[in-house]
């Protein structure tokens, strides 16, 4: 692949990933343990709570696969294997990659293991 290219992504990844650590800084409050105290909530209040704490933490969970998906990424450029599906070791398209930086796989590859 194409330096050029590959110094490209890189920047791409390394701000997506500063940007996805800022926002994790912050969100981990919002998973925080829910107060259950009856006097200042009610019943609906309390499930509103829980539920947002819920959403929450599946926010983070989806964060931190991005994170490690990113993480990912960058040792594979600096192993000089970037750009290569890790399944079948084939070329990854440009436009893929233009769209997802941190895609570890070829379209065939991702189809196939998505249809599992």
């Amino acid at each position: 692949m194409d330096k050029q290219f590959v110094e490209k992504f890189k920047l791409q990844l390394l701000d997506l990933q500063s940007e996805l650590k800022e926002i994790s800084a912050t969100g981990k409050e919002a998973s925080g343990t829910v107060e259950l105290d009856q006097s200042r909530l009610g019943r609906l209040s309390r499930m509103d709570a829980l539920q947002g704490q819920a959403m929450s933490q599946a926010i983070n969970q989806r964060r931190d696969l991005e994170l490690k998906k990113i993480s990912a990424a960058l040792q594979r450029i600096e192993s000089d294997d970037y750009g290569y599906c890790v399944k079948c070791d084939e070329a990854i398209a440009i436009k893929r990659l233009e769209l997802d930086p941190a895609a570890p796989l070829c379209i065939d590859c991702a189809e196939a293991a998505e249809s599992k």
